[in-house]
């Protein structure tokens, strides 16, 4: 794959569909009526408008609905009847990765949309018998009920880490509901067979956090450290991102949500089967363990210098059906590619929905 040296310069490749290639176990364990239709907003001629990331360090006050089983806190910028955009956010980060990009599709017309996944920020859960729960097919349910409460029909969905595997999911099991995709890492969409499996030794190293979070120290240890621990999360995971203070803070405010330990945790040991989820989500799960395809238009990203597990893109490429981009994004760009490359992001999802 040729790359340039310039930062935040896309490497477009195409990839067949065609192709024999499976998805590894990495990357199974990494991911109406009265409704408004999505529209295309227009391009920019060449590129985003040139931004320095870290330009912008607030959005707009924020807004709160009810939508399914929690009050979500997000973000929103751009004009209420411009085609719209779901921006979803990973582990240990919030909305502040997409902080730069909002006003630049903002700027394009299009409703953006960034709300604090389960566990973060102002986002709270409307009933404290509810279980807290981070499965993978409940975090997808959440965004679908955050659509449905705003009468979002169908929406662009982008994100990464968590964020990514919950619109790789959107887009697999709601295909109605997801205009186009965008996704840092490919294709995250995994199982609790595939967590049980092991990896390499240097593979297995990579999760040593999860591994951490198996045991009663780890949830111990979280919870007590959790601005340090998610400080260390960032310098590993981007490994050349020389982020401030100032802007690791703004994200960890929203680490001390009440449910956040309970979801992050509930999370990881789902994934390697040692906490069950909730049967109701199982006929989900079985679709997901499957390894659907996704079929709506897609680009996938990587940074160059992304210190977090993940794929090379072939090994997920056939599982994208429809029509599909990798972009490897290069500079020193690490696993929260929005913030670091905010630029890159923007223009993959003005692109995706040219498709």
């Amino acid at each position: 794959m040729n790359t340039t040296k310039q930062p935040g310069e896309i490497d477009h490749h195409r990839r067949s569909f065609f192709s024999a290639a499976a998805t590894t176990i990495v990357t199974a364990q990494l991911g109406m009526m009265g409704l408004a239709e999505a529209e295309t907003a227009k391009p920019w001629k060449k590129n985003p408008p040139t931004i320095k990331p870290g330009t912008h360090n607030s959005f707009a006050p924020l807004k709160h609905i009810n939508a399914g089983e929690l009050n979500v806190g997000y973000a929103e910028a751009g004009p209420a009847d411009g085609p719209p955009i779901l921006l979803l956010h990973g582990w240990p980060y919030d909305i502040y990765s997409f902080v730069d990009v909002a006003p630049m599709l903002a700027s394009k017309g299009y409703r953006v949309i960034v709300p604090y996944l389960r566990g973060y920020g102002s986002t709270t859960f409307l009933s404290s018998d509810t279980f807290r729960n981070g499965q993978q097919s409940v975090v997808a349910l959440d965004a679908i009920a955050l659509m449905d409460a705003l009468k979002i029909e169908k929406a662009i969905v982008a994100g990464f880490d968590w964020g990514a595997r919950t619109a790789d999911i959107m887009a697999a099991l709601w295909p109605e509901r997801c205009k186009a995709l965008v996704s840092v890492s490919g294709y995250l969409i995994g199982s609790q067979a595939a967590g049980k499996t092991p990896l390499p030794p240097g593979a297995e190293f990579q999760w040593w956090y999860q591994f951490y979070f198996a045991t009663d120290r780890g949830e111990a240890g979280y919870d007590k450290y959790r601005h340090d621990f998610a400080k260390l999360i960032w310098k590993l995971a981007s490994p050349k991102w020389n982020f401030d203070d100032a802007t690791f803070d703004r994200s960890a405010a929203s680490f001390n949500n009440p449910d956040h330990v309970a979801i992050v945790i509930h999370n990881y040991r789902w994934r390697q089967n040692l906490a069950k989820g909730d049967p109701k989500y199982d006929e989900l799960e079985t679709k997901l363990a499957a390894a659907p395809v996704i079929a709506v238009p897609a680009i996938t990203m990587e940074g160059d210098a992304n210190g977090a597990p993940h794929a090379d893109p072939g090994a997920y490429a056939a599982r994208f059906s429809g029509k599909y981009a990798s972009r490897v994004i290069t500079g020193g760009v690490g696993h929260n590619l929005p913030q670091e490359a905010p630029q890159a992001f923007a223009q993959a999802i003005v692109d995706v929905d040219r498709f």
